[in-house]
């Protein structure tokens, strides 16, 4: 059963954190925010939108996604393949437990700190229904808010490479809701040159 008073408690922790992240960037309603707290409640508005019924630790999951995200750096590791993956994996286990402590402080039980790891650690996507939607939800934020630019500084080569590999992430519904985006010409036009392929 969800406890709506521990999850606003949770969610107004997880965006303290977030608060303070250094980096900003501005929303199309022109008002700026710490980054990573634009992407917490965007994260939450998408699940919302994409899975209104989902469970209290996938709503948790989604609002720290990326907690204190800038604490490490993609600097910090090299700048290839294996310095990626090593950066992403590290991630995945220092926002488990950045999430898992504020968790324990609002008095969440130690099965619901598990799930959240376990989500936020992505393990079997494409098995376990709520890792997936988590990953739906991930692509589709991405694609609607952060595709744009991202598409403006790389050669489309590259730009498809990432739109295919984003495309098989995801499920059946994520693919549907993907093509209901409101999405710029130039974006839907990369988007069925990706599928096609």
């Amino acid at each position: 059963m969800a406890s709506p008073d521990k999850l606003q408690q949770a969610f107004s922790l997880f965006d303290k954190a977030n608060e303070k992240d250094p980096h900003t960037e501005t929303a199309p309603s022109g008002k700026t925010y710490p980054k990573e707290l634009l992407y917490a409640l965007r994260m939450t508005e998408k699940l919302n939108d994409f899975a209104p019924k989902a469970s209290e630790a996938l709503q948790l999951t989604a609002r720290c996604q990326h907690i204190c995200r800038w604490e490490i750096p993609r600097e910090s590791y090299e700048m290839n393949r294996t310095g990626y993956l090593k950066w992403r994996q590290d991630l995945k286990k220092f926002h488990a437990k950045k999430a898992g402590s504020i968790l324990e402080e609002v008095g969440y039980d130690q099965e619901t700190i598990d799930k959240v790891a376990f989500l936020l650690e992505k393990k079997q996507l494409k098995k376990n229904e709520d890792t997936q939607t988590l990953e739906d939800v991930i692509c589709l934020v991405f694609l609607e808010h952060y595709f744009e630019p991202f598409a403006s500084e790389h050669e489309e080569a590259k730009v498809i490479d990432i739109l295919q590999k984003t495309w098989r992430k995801m499920s059946e519904e994520g693919h549907k809701a993907a093509l209901k985006l409101p999405l710029s010409k130039s974006s839907l036009k990369l988007v069925s040159k990706a599928i096609a392929g």
